[in-house]
């Protein structure tokens, strides 16, 4: 148990104090080590000297999820390379990755703050944890399995794919904790039931759910098939991964961890900042990275914050359930999918023109997307062989630039409804709450 009352547990001026001791420490730190912030700080007028105060956070710029694709790969470093000793990565608005690196003091409070909201969900030293990320740059393998190791949990490092496997391993090592995204773990039930398995006879009894939305049905769904609880944790690879905030066993909302994460509520067309209770574009700034600091970053993630007391003792502000994006990035099988990166790919490819629109869907639980774009009038021929050829070439490519498997559909040139507006690029049939 990773049970830290001294931080999880402090009145709020106790809380503001650690966090003001904290932001005065990291925006020195940026501005003296990552040219982008000394001249963002510089265009503004504002100096570290000048945050006297927690609330003068907001005399800082914020952070977008370009910058980083500007300062792509290295560029927001504010150590030296010789101290990283890991990078992880997602994929960009340009189809370049976001970079993010971690010092060894990194590491160790990553795991600490995976440990945190592991401990939240229920999780101990005696369970027996599966996880079914992917063990690559994608930061939810390793973060939790280095904060359940050490919690004390043991791992079953399964890793994604050959679902059938991974419910005989469930049987055999006796698995107590799924770590997951959402639509996987359904996926996975079903495959169990068609195997034969009765669920209630496994012995899981916690789910620790991410990277994905979980509406409250799908929630339901998985807690009544796997018999088992369904908790929430939120974070994102700019700000280090998952850990930013989990859920109790109170399920009340997802408790951020204050003293590395401060939090802000803005309005996401004029950056106002709201209070709390109030609907809004999430803003975090982290507090204690050393590789990869963040500032004022803007998550794009709707949700409110909670300041009310928590019956399990926490004092930490609440985030809500995330209920949409303010932007039009997509998250499919765990992976941030951006229109604009597709668009570049359609742009590159010959024969095809950039007229297109994304169909998501879900079967067996699992998200589907297809990418429907229209043919070029110029070298549109009809020949079937040449088509096929075309969409194969235009498959491999998004395939290549998302990181995920796509359908592709050619579709005849004019075929999709034109607007004089923005054009509708997403359609998402994915089953809401």
């Amino acid at each position: 148990m990773i049970w830290e009352p001294n931080y999880e547990c402090l009145s709020r001026e106790d809380m503001q104090s650690i966090q003001l001791d904290r932001l005065q420490s990291v925006v020195g730190n940026v501005y003296n080590r990552v040219p982008h912030y000394t001249k963002l700080f510089d265009e503004h007028g504002v100096k570290p000297e000048d945050i006297k105060h927690i609330e003068d956070i907001r005399k800082l710029p914020f952070t977008t999820k370009e910058v980083l694709s500007n300062n792509y790969p290295y560029g927001l470093f504010a150590v030296p390379l010789k101290e990283i000793v890991r990078i992880h990565s997602s994929s960009g608005t340009t189809g370049k990755q976001k970079v993010v690196g971690y010092t060894k003091r990194d590491i160790r409070t990553w795991a600490n703050l995976i440990a945190r909201i592991a401990t939240m969900a229920g999780v101990t030293d005696e369970d027996i944890a599966q996880i079914c990320f992917g063990y690559g740059l994608f930061t939810g393998g390793f973060g939790l399995h280095y904060g359940l190791e050490k919690l004390g949990a043991m791992i079953v490092p399964a890793s994604t794919g050959n679902t059938e496997r991974q419910i005989t391993m469930m049987q055999d090592f006796g698995t107590t904790v799924l770590v997951s995204t959402p639509s996987y773990a359904l996926y996975m039930v079903e495959v169990a039931e068609e195997m034969g398995v009765d669920t209630s006879k496994l012995k899981l009894k916690v789910g620790l759910f991410g990277a994905e939305p979980c509406t409250l049905n799908m929630r339901k769904e998985i807690e009544r098939r796997w018999n088992m609880k369904v908790t929430d944790n939120y974070g994102m690879t700019e700000l280090g991964g998952p850990g930013v905030a989990g859920e109790c066993e109170c399920g009340e909302g997802m408790h951020i961890n204050e003293d590395h994460f401060f939090p802000e509520i803005i309005n996401p067309e004029t950056g106002e900042v709201l209070g709390f209770g109030e609907t809004g574009e999430l803003v975090l700034t982290s507090l204690t990275r050393e590789a990869f600091p963040m500032i004022r970053y803007r998550t794009r993630d709707i949700t409110m914050l909670i300041d009310e007391p928590c019956s399990c003792g926490r004092s930490t502000v609440r985030m809500k359930k995330v209920t949409g994006r303010a932007d039009d990035m997509l998250i499919i099988r765990g992976v941030n999918v951006y229109p604009s990166q597709i668009e570049t790919v359609l742009l590159e490819t010959e024969g095809v023109a950039p007229h297109y629109q994304l169909i998501v869907t879900q079967h067996n639980y699992m998200d589907d997307l297809e990418v429907q774009v229209e043919l070029s009038g110029d070298n549109f021929s009809g020949k079937f062989k040449e088509l096929e050829e075309l969409e194969r070439t235009l498959r491999g490519k998004i395939n290549k630039a998302l990181q995920i498997s796509v359908r592709v559909k050619l579709l005849e040139p004019k075929s999709l409804e034109r607007t004089v507006g923005k054009a509708k690029r997403i359609v998402d049939m994915r089953p809401k709450e």
